[in-house]
């Protein structure tokens, strides 16, 4: 049964209940979620698109709610649910309705682990199948009623090839002996959600914070609280308001009077006085705040009387590098640099001691395992360092 030549879009819960009642039996379904972080302050799922090998379709969930039988499908573990770059998806499935998928099958995960350098959906479908994609409404504002025709086709773009990908991944990580490693990968995603812990030092995560002072890291603070207020309350995105680099400036500037504000490159021409003015005393209660009390970047964690670690980091590095050019993988994809000094701080002797590298998967174990435990073993009688926080 070919695919219709336009998806279904369905936007009452009568129509979405019906199509989904429709897939009994469905053990594999692709999927994909549209938000608009481009131009909303909370981002959230504006649009699901969904195929199988039989339909497509585009939920609408504004109207409706929740579409729960939808989620019942996501966490049936007899349903493979297939992705591209799952990360993101997840995360606001489990945000806006607590979903968990189950049974995961990424594609971007798939293509890297096959060693698939240019690994983005536009350009798998263009390898594989030949297809261009037209990415015109790549920024597009997905909350924006009703959505255009052009539109729609275009998001139901994103999951109408994605099945025949995943057959292609899937019968590649076979062939390679990898499908193991891509279903660690993929087992290990589950559960995917958004970390609300530490949102409160989210202003020094900006790139460029790190290059204040104390008292300028103060005023900061205050100004992205100001800036991400005003978004907010206009349900706008943040550089929509005042961009990163504005805060910066501002933070360093320390304007105390309008006309200095509206003198900083950047700052909204637009911006009323009253919103202004909330601004400059964000600005003044960065300057309060007491010596005592003025916000620092935590320390890192050190490892003190460890010379040999940089050095015992470097030679996992060589290992890692030569087995990638072997399999022909990404180094990066094959280990990252953090597991490396994970491994480098456990000092394993034997393969099994990696176990306890809680960060390393079992199938880089599997690759790396004995030619790291050898590349360390040259400093297993040298005095070993206790580990000491800073």
């Amino acid at each position: 049964m070919p695919l219709p030549p336009a998806p279904l879009y369905l936007d009452t819960a009568d129509a979405v209940d019906r199509f989904l009642s429709g897939l009994t039996g469905v053990r594999t379904l692709a999927l994909d979620t549209e938000g608009a972080s481009f131009h909303r302050f909370v981002d959230r799922i504006y649009l699901l698109q969904l195929s199988t090998s039989h339909h497509e379709a585009v939920i609408d969930p504004l109207p409706i709610g929740t579409p729960s039988l939808l989620g019942a499908l996501l966490e049936d573990r007899t349903v493979e649910v297939v992705l591209h770059d799952a990360d993101y998806d997840l995360r606001l499935l489990h945000q806006d309705y607590g979903w968990r998928v189950t049974n995961l099958f990424d594609t971007r995960v798939a293509a890297q682990l096959l060693g698939i350098r240019a690994f983005g959906l536009a350009a798998l479908l263009e390898q594989y199948f030949g297809l261009k994609l037209d990415k015109k409404h790549q920024r597009a504002d997905w909350s924006m009623r009703p959505l255009p025709a052009d539109m729609l086709d275009y998001a139901a773009q994103d999951t109408r090839h994605l099945l025949g990908l995943r057959d292609r991944l899937h019968h590649e990580l076979e062939k390679k002996g990898r499908l193991h490693w891509a279903r660690e990968e993929f087992g290990r995603a589950e559960g995917t959600r958004w970390d609300t812990d530490g949102a409160d030092q989210a202003f020094l995560r900006l790139k460029g914070a790190r290059d204040l002072t104390r008292r300028e890291l103060a005023r900061l603070r205050e100004l992205v609280k100001w800036r991400d207020g005003i978004a907010a309350e206009l349900d706008r995105a943040t550089f929509r308001v005042a961009g990163n680099e504005v805060l910066l400036d501002l933070a360093r500037i320390a304007p105390t009077a309008r006309e200095a504000l509206f003198a900083i490159k950047g700052f909204p021409r637009g911006m009323n006085d009253a919103r202004a003015a909330e601004a400059l005393q964000a600005v003044a209660r960065g300057n309060a705040v007491p010596d005592s009390e003025l916000p620092r970047f935590p320390k890192s964690a050190r490892w003190d009387r460890d010379p040999d670690f940089d050095e015992r980091v470097a030679k996992l590095k060589s290992v890692r590098d030569v087995v990638a050019t072997k399999l022909d993988l990404d180094p990066g994809v094959l280990c990252s640099r953090d597991r490396m000094e994970a491994v480098a701080r456990r000092k394993p002797r034997h393969v099994d001691d990696l176990a306890e590298v809680t960060e390393l998967r079992k199938w880089q174990v599997e690759v790396l395992g004995v030619d790291f435990v050898k590349a360390l073993a040259g400093f297993a009688n040298r005095d070993d360092s206790p580990y000491k926080p800073g």
